[in-house]
């Protein structure tokens, strides 16, 4: 079965195909990164007039690349939600007319499953069970995962999602747009002893996480501190040291609890080396495995969309002729498809 999915939750326009025999036959991508920069944040109207521009010219390079004709599409995948009604329905749009058009299938899929699927791209790919960290701009979540569409959420941000907390402390450093790949830079240069940040919510038991608290204390820390580009380096770099501690501490913590030896990252700031290398360490010290797409399947992506949609559509499921979108939208809602552990 040959499924193009079409992602557009947010700033990032991506189309792939996906084979559920041959795997990934090409992928395509679009960053709205320059368009945004100028803001310092995403803009809504803007990201879906772009998604609007970019989407059909995209799947004419994907299809050339690939080297197929629409006719040998047998389903098409799009981002229902989470996210950013507009751009939603831009990608819901292209996603349902062309599949009325082509005469197949059509499947909204949710993008945090996206996300989560997307290390099963990778060879070897994770077995179930497992426990996911799903790490981006727009969400932090702990997840048990038992198959497909069999969801239990573990731990759930309070308020800022990590990656955002990335960008918001990297904007009051005054560092480019977008902030969190900038601050992991400049953390490089950073003196680790000169300040501690806390580790929030640490202390007490349970999964869930807070950032909010460490987007003030850096505040408050160059506030108080000569605005040098020392400075700047140092507080990123005790920034980031507490958020990676704190994601450690609790993904250790999962896998305890669960008795899960299995941990899957996906996600945005699943690309942050400091954190690649602490979950590596942790798991070998553990003895558990662990799992992570590459770099390029960390942000938004096609190819994540085309997966999750291929395992939806060869389980039997459609989407009706409407045209639907859920920005807000639970994990625990989806319905499983019975690939247990």
């Amino acid at each position: 079965m040959r499924i193009l999915g079409i992602e557009s939750s947010c700033d990032e326009t991506g189309l792939a195909l996906f084979d559920t025999e041959q795997g990934l036959l090409a992928h395509a991508l679009h960053s709205q990164v320059a368009l945004h920069a100028e803001y310092g944040g995403v803009v809504p109207e803007l990201a879906s007039r772009d998604h609007v521009r970019k989407a059909l010219p995209l799947l004419r390079s994907l299809l050339e690349k690939a080297d197929i004709e629409p006719q040998a599409i047998d389903g098409v995948a799009y981002t229902a939600g989470p996210g950013l009604v507009g751009a939603l329905l831009v990608g819901a749009s292209i996603g349902r007319s062309l599949a009325f058009a082509w005469g197949v299938p059509a499947i909204g899929v949710h993008h945090m499953e996206g996300h989560l699927l997307a290390p099963m791209l990778e060879r070897p790919a994770p077995a179930f069970p497992f426990v996911a960290l799903l790490v981006s701009g727009g969400h932090t979540l702990l997840v048990e995962v038992l198959g497909i569409g069999q969801y239990k959420i573990l731990g759930d941000t309070l308020d800022d999602a990590a990656g955002e907390a990335f960008d918001k402390t990297a904007k009051l450093l005054g560092l480019e747009y977008p902030g969190g790949p900038v601050l992991a830079k400049l953390a490089l240069k950073g003196d680790p002893g000169r300040f501690r940040f806390p580790r929030p919510m640490t202390n007490r038991p349970g999964l869930d996480f807070s950032f909010s608290g460490l987007k003030t204390f850096a505040l408050t820390t160059f506030q108080e501190s000569n605005k040098c580009d020392q400075t700047r380096a140092d507080i990123a770099r005790a920034f980031q040291d507490a958020v990676v501690d704190t994601l450690l501490i609790k993904c250790r913590r999962a896998l305890q609890q669960t008795g899960v030896m299995r941990l899957v990252i996906a996600g945005g700031v699943g690309a942050n080396q400091a954190l690649r290398d602490g979950l590596t360490h942790m798991t070998k010290a553990l003895g558990a495995e662990l799992f992570f797409p590459r770099l390029e399947f960390c942000t938004d992506n096609g190819a994540m969309i085309a997966y999750a949609g291929a395992c939806r559509l060869q389980a039997g499921e459609r989407q009706g002729l409407e045209i639907s979108v859920r920005p807000r939208w639970s994990l625990e809602e989806l319905p499983a498809l019975g690939m247990s552990a």
